[in-house]
């Protein structure tokens, strides 16, 4: 007499591992819901796992180096670039793990944000060779211990006030701009949206400008606040169009009644 009741061990091992294929409950799965990811980075777990290993190790050896005020015996080995190396691998960490623990549907391999152009590794490498040189051939431009104070409560500030804004949006939130209205999504104007019409992106804002600043690079710093800010007003402009669409009178009287607190970007 035949039976759907697994009789042996691996009869119940096969049966779990079908249903786990055939169901949507696999805390392990990459694939967003509402979007395509890019696939330069292979889109699985195992991808994932690696990422994020590596990205630990940069910022424990980041962390460590920041803590210990630097290696002496090395000239390069400063307590900023061990900061510089922390808030970025823990940045790139950080955007996965939050979208992965509040905004499961758009979870994937790109929500690390490291196939984010090739411009913005340009730019970060940039930053590096200019404080290297610098730190090689003038090491007096690299000793104001105040402005490197500035930018690591600059950066800390920032990257807290992204990551409260995407916690607190949810699944209203997304590293693309949505030009279509899902049924969940909700207009978000408390918490750290009543203080900031755009919080994530102006955390991200002075988080980078922080880095720069604990790394004393004059020309980045510069550089920085004019490409992001270029880049912002633009998105902001895009992304307002959509909104007022989405929410009409309701997204018009909360912009004007909260500024983005980005310069020059009302």
């Amino acid at each position: 007499m035949s039976s759907d009741v697994p009789n042996n061990f691996e009869d119940r091992l096969r049966q779990r591992a079908s249903t786990t294929r055939n169901t949507n409950t696999n805390t392990l799965e990459t694939i967003p819901v509402n979007h395509q990811p890019h696939e330069n980075i292979p889109n699985t777990p195992l991808a994932a796992s690696m990422i994020s290993f590596v990205l630990g190790c940069i910022f424990s050896l980041g962390l460590a180096l920041f803590l210990t005020g630097g290696i002496s015996d090395h000239w390069w080995a400063t307590y900023q670039l061990g900061f510089f190396l922390a808030a970025w691998s823990g940045f790139h960490w950080g955007e996965f793990a939050v979208t992965a623990g509040w905004n499961r549907d758009k979870c994937s391999v790109d929500s690390f944000l490291l196939d984010n152009g090739a411009m913005y590794h340009v730019a970060n490498g940039t930053a590096l060779v200019e404080y290297l040189i610098t730190l090689y051939f003038k090491p007096s431009l690299k000793a104001y211990h105040y402005i490197s104070t500035i930018g690591v409560i600059m950066a800390v500030i920032g990257q807290t006030l992204r990551a409260s804004a995407m916690i607190q949006a949810s699944t209203n939130f997304s590293h693309i701009v949505a030009l279509r209205k899902l049924p969940s999504h909700r207009l978000v104007t408390d918490g750290v949206y009543s203080a900031f019409r755009h919080p994530s992106y102006a955390g991200f804002f002075y988080w980078a400008l922080g880095t720069q600043l604990v790394l004393q690079n004059p020309i980045s710093s510069i550089g920085f606040v004019l490409v992001l800010w270029r880049f912002f007003s633009r998105r902001i402009k895009v992304e307002e169009r959509a909104l007022v669409n989405f929410f009409g009178e309701e997204y018009d009287n909360y912009r004007r009644r909260v500024n983005t607190n980005i310069p020059f970007i009302r």
